[in-house]
C-alpha cells in the first residue's frame, strides 16, 4: 500500500519529506502563560516546525474524586488524584489566542489535542490547521469523529492501542487525512520498549505517513526512528527541566531539541534512496584504488610474475581482476617500476 502525503499549514508530511518536528507544550508552563509564550519563542528558535497544547480542563477530562482508580500509584505523579493534575497541568482556554497569535507572528504552526467536543469547537474558532488525539483518547471514536468533521488532518498517536483499536480509530477518521503516530505511553520510556520496527509496519499496513511520539531520554530514538522512514517527530519541550514542570523529566531543553532537530533531519537527508552509483563526494577516490602495477624493472621480452607485478594503489593500472590474465607474459617493451600496467604494454601471445 502507497503511503499517501498529508498537509498540515502547507507543509507536505510524508515520504519523500523531511520529518515535521512538533514540540508538545504540554503543562510545562507551570501556570504562567508568559512561560507559555516563552515556550512557544524557544520552540521557534530550537528549529520546530510546530507546537502543540493540550486543550482541556480538570472538569472535562475527569471528575474530582480520590477514590479507586482516580488517585495515582507510583511513577512521576503519585499521590495526585486526576483531577489535580490536570487543574495543573491544563493549559488555561484563555490563553489559546495570544498562544495561537504568538506562534503565527513567528511562522511557527500551532495546533493541539482536544479532549471533548468543547476542545474541537474552541480550536476551531482559531482555525487550527490539525488535531492531535492523544494515545489515551485513541479509544473515544465520538471525540475523533468530531474532529475528524472539519476536515483537517488528525495526527493520532497509537500508545496502548492494538492493532484493531487502531484501525477503528483510523476509520473513525475517514474521510479526514490521517497521521499515525508510534507511541510507547511511558513516562519515561525505557529505549528498549520502542519497537521502532513497528514504524515502517503501520506504514505499509495503513497507507498513512507514520511518525513517533517519543517519551525517551535524550535524542537517539528520534534518529533511529528518521532513519526507519518516520514522517514526524513528537517530543515534550521545556525551557529547563531544573524548573520543574509535570512533564519536565522527560522533555527536551532547546539546545537538546536544536540537536535533536539537526540530527534528525540529518538522519532522514543521509536515507537517500537505493544507490550504487559512485557520488560526488567520493568520485576521486576512485583513483586510489587498487590496480595491477610494475614493481620491478622488465626487460623488453621479460615474463611477468608475481615478482615484477603486483596490485597495488593508486588505481591508474588495468583492474586488479586481471593479474591471472597477464602473468606469464611478456613485456612488449622495457618496463620500468612504477609504471600503471596496460594492456599495450604487453607482447602478444
Amino acid at each position: 500500500m502507497s503511503t499517501q502525503t498529508v498537509t498540515i499549514d502547507g507543509r507536505p508530511i510524508g515520504p519523500g519529506h523531511p520529518p515535521y518536528l512538533i514540540a508538545e507544550l504540554s503543562g510545562n508552563h507551570k501556570g504562567e502563560l508568559s512561560r507559555a509564550l516563552a515556550l512557544v519563542d524557544a520552540a521557534k528558535e530550537a528549529g520546530a516546525d510546530a507546537v502543540k497544547l493540550q486543550t482541556y480542563t480538570a472538569d472535562t477530562i475527569t471528575i474530582d474524586h480520590d477514590g479507586p482508580g482516580f488517585l495515582l500509584q507510583g511513577g512521576l505523579w503519585a499521590g495526585y488524584t486526576l483531577h489535580r493534575l490536570y487543574q495543573e497541568a491544563h493549559t488555561p482556554w484563555d490563553w489559546h489566542a495570544p498562544l495561537f497569535a504568538r506562534a503565527r507572528e513567528l511562522g511557527l504552526t500551532i495546533f493541539s489535542s482536544p479532549f471533548d467536543a468543547t476542545a474541537v469547537d474552541l480550536l476551531e474558532g482559531l482555525g487550527a490547521p490539525a488535531f492531535k488525539i492523544a494515545s489515551f483518547e485513541i479509544i473515544d471514536l465520538p471525540l475523533i469523529r468530531r474532529a475528524a468533521a472539519s476536515g483537517k488532518p488528525l495526527i493520532i498517536s497509537t500508545g496502548l492501542a492494538t492493532l484493531g483499536e487502531i484501525e477503528e480509530a483510523v476509520a473513525a477518521a475517514a474521510p479526514a487525512p490521517v497521521v499515525l503516530l508510534h507511541c510507547v505511553s511511558g513516562y519515561p520510556t525505557p529505549a528498549a520498549d520502542c519497537n521502532l520496527a513497528t514504524i515502517p509496519h503501520l506504514a505499509a499496513g495503513f497507507g498513512v505517513p507514520v511518525g513517533l511520539s517519543d517519551h525517551t531520554h535524550g535524542v537517539a530514538v528520534p534518529v533511529a526512528a528518521a532513519a526507519l522512514g518516520a514522517c514526524v517527530i513528537e517530543k515534550h519541550f521545556t525551557l529547563s527541566r531544573a524548573d520543574g514542570g509535570v512533564d519536565a523529566g522527560f522533555s527536551l531543553e532547546p539546545a537538546e531539541f536544536r540537536a535533536m532537530a539537526d540530527a534528525v533531519r540529518t538522519a532522514w537527508t543521509a536515507l537517500g534512496r537505493v544507490d550504487y552509483g559512485v557520488k560526488p563526494s567520493e568520485a576521486g577516490g576512485r583513483d586510489y584504488r587498487r590496480s595491477l602495477y610494475v614493481t620491478a624493472d622488465v626487460p623488453a621480452g621479460g615474463v611477468l610474475s608475481e615478482g615484477n607485478v603486483r596490485s597495488i594503489r593508486p588505481g591508474f593500472g588495468l583492474p586488479p581482476r586481471h593479474l591471472p590474465d597477464v602473468l606469464g607474459r611478456r613485456a612488449a617493451r622495457a618496463l620500468k617500476r612504477g609504471e600503471p600496467l596496460a594492456w599495450d604494454m604487453l607482447a602478444a601471445p
